[in-house]
């Protein structure tokens, strides 16, 4: 890379002025310029980097600022969207009359979930004061808003259910079912909320990696979430359960769909999703999740009981892991491309990023 110095051209005073001259006696006989102008020396323009992936910045400072994120947000990311999925899970096995073993394991981690998710918030944000400033005000246009609100509801119907599961002594008879039956609604109502809106978060900035992939992040997290949340539910010990198996196929499809959609991409914003190191922990949080949990979990189907079980808990385990490294990928691929001022200034190489 060169240096700052090198990064302006340096024209002798004598030729600057000459060529600027010769450019106003163009302007004013024909109208138009024809030819290629310059950079005066010391001008605020940006200036070409030759030589460098970056491209052109302004005076040594890339066009967007970097996410300042810290490792709290990515897993924020994956313990609020497992947490979301089990919450779903939970009413939808209760509605449905499954086991109420499976049940209660759900909302043990829907509610383990939503107790981590605010320490983990709020430590990325530095001061608990500031979470509590997002919640003066309700803006349904403003994702970050809506995030707030509804972590502020999931929890306390999260931990309320699983009170209620395990407790029901503390509530009188009349309420032993209506009431854990409400909050358990409220949970996978937010529950859903929580796992694709920081798919939404993210794709709702200037970042050219995230923009571009805008429509498919929600996506992407609902069924990382929901696979990470069908692991760890295997984990725990039903790895004999068929609809839980129905639903970690289903996930690892979609990401196997969503990883091919990546892969197959030709713009320059998706470059971070495939190459350097932020590229390695997408596709291997891709991989994890997608093809390798789907052909386990194949297999499991056909296999018989003890080596089915065995390749169900080894697919449990590669779906969380794969959704921990989605979340992680994604955020560096994130860093890496708002540092790319190609795309946001529209230059060869790159694309204006299209607001959806």
């Amino acid at each position: 890379m060169k240096t700052d110095d090198e990064k302006i051209p340096r024209l002798p005073d004598a030729a600057s002025e000459e060529r600027l001259l010769a450019l106003r006696e163009e302007a004013a006989r024909s109208g138009a310029v024809a030819g290629p102008g310059i950079w005066p020396a010391g001008a605020p323009f940006p200036q070409v980097v030759i030589g460098t992936a970056a491209g052109p910045d302004y005076y040594g400072l890339p066009v967007l600022k970097k996410p300042q994120w810290t490792w709290e947000v990515p897993v924020y990311f994956f313990v609020g969207g497992a947490a979301g999925a089990a919450a779903v899970i939970a009413a939808v096995a209760g509605w449905a009359g499954a086991e109420k073993s499976l049940v209660r394991d759900a909302r043990k981690i829907a509610a383990a979930g939503a107790i981590l998710s605010p320490p983990l918030l709020i430590a990325d944000l530095g001061r608990p004061s500031r979470f509590y400033n997002m919640l003066r005000v309700f803006k349904p246009q403003s994702v970050m808003s809506m995030g707030a609100w509804t972590l502020s509801f999931f929890v306390p119907s999260s931990v309320a259910t699983l009170v209620f599961e395990l407790r029901q002594d503390l509530l009188p008879r009349f309420l032993r079912r209506a009431l854990p039956a409400v909050t358990g609604s409220v949970a996978a109502a937010t529950g859903t909320v929580m796992a694709t809106y920081t798919g939404v978060l993210v794709g709702a900035t200037v970042v050219p990696a995230w923009n571009q992939n805008v429509r498919i992040l929600p996506i992407h997290f609902a069924a990382s979430g929901l696979g990470s949340a069908v692991g760890m539910l295997e984990l725990i010990g039903h790895d004999d359960n068929h609809p839980l198996l129905a639903l970690g196929i289903s996930a690892a499809l979609v990401e196997c769909v969503i990883g091919a959609a990546i892969e197959r991409s030709d713009h320059p914003a998706d470059e971070p999703l495939k190459h350097g190191s932020s590229g390695w922990v997408v596709r291997m949080g891709g991989i994890l999740s997608g093809p390798i949990a789907f052909l386990l979990r194949a297999g499991s189907s056909v296999a018989g009981k003890k080596t089915g079980q065995r390749l169900r808990r080894a697919a449990a385990i590669c779906s969380v892991a794969g959704s921990l490294l989605t979340r992680a990928g994604w955020v560096a691929a994130g860093n890496v491309s708002s540092q790319d001022n190609r795309i946001p200034l529209a230059l060869p190489g790159g694309r204006s990023v299209q607001r959806r």
